[in-house]
């Protein structure tokens, strides 16, 4: 069995199952917000911190919701949330407060109807049920978190290209204290 193969083509399928109109939704909400939060459970998290890091090299003032330092979250910021199922009982509480601040929610998920999706001023839906059929050799949300990476990172090269920002440039921005 090649599974890097079946890997890059339910990737592919994901994508190709994915509403490309909605990324240019998600940049107007980034582009209008005055700070932007980005937050995920599990896998998600670590999906969400690859956003949030390349959302501060393209110049934006983002915070991942849960660390120490992050500030208050206000009328005006936006509230990016990844979450498979749309319902991560941790994660929804955090959405009512946003929500109670006026705050712009995102969410990205495998479900278009969700509490988290009721909560949203857009909900992002990857895939569809067909393409999230159980597969053998990718357990457990695996082309949800891969897809969704894949996604954002394509997001992320639109806004390269938007805001014409050059490799240099996101580089001085990049943390140097690693």
């Amino acid at each position: 069995m090649d599974t890097q193969k079946l890997i890059v083509d339910k990737i592919q399928a994901v994508l190709d199952s994915t509403d490309k109109n909605q990324s240019s939704e998600l940049k107007k909400l980034i582009d209008q917000a005055g700070h932007i939060f980005v937050a995920g459970a599990g896998r998600s998290k670590l999906v969400s911190s690859f956003l949030a890091m390349r959302l501060v090299h393209c110049g934006y003032n983002v915070s991942m919701v849960g660390e120490i330092v992050t500030p208050a979250l206000k009328d005006g910021d936006l509230y990016i949330v990844i979450s498979g199922s749309g319902g991560t009982k941790t994660l929804l509480p955090t959405l009512e407060t946003a929500k109670s601040k006026g705050a712009k929610i995102a969410v990205v998920s495998m479900k278009a109807s969700s509490a988290m999706a009721d909560l949203a001023d857009l909900t992002i839906k990857m895939g569809n049920d067909d393409v999230f059929a159980l597969t053998k050799g990718l357990p457990m949300g695996t082309s949800f978190e891969l897809s969704t990476l894949v996604y954002l990172e394509a997001i992320i090269g639109e806004i390269v290209f938007d805001k014409d920002l050059t490799e240099e440039g996101m580089r001085a921005i990049h943390a140097n204290l690693e």
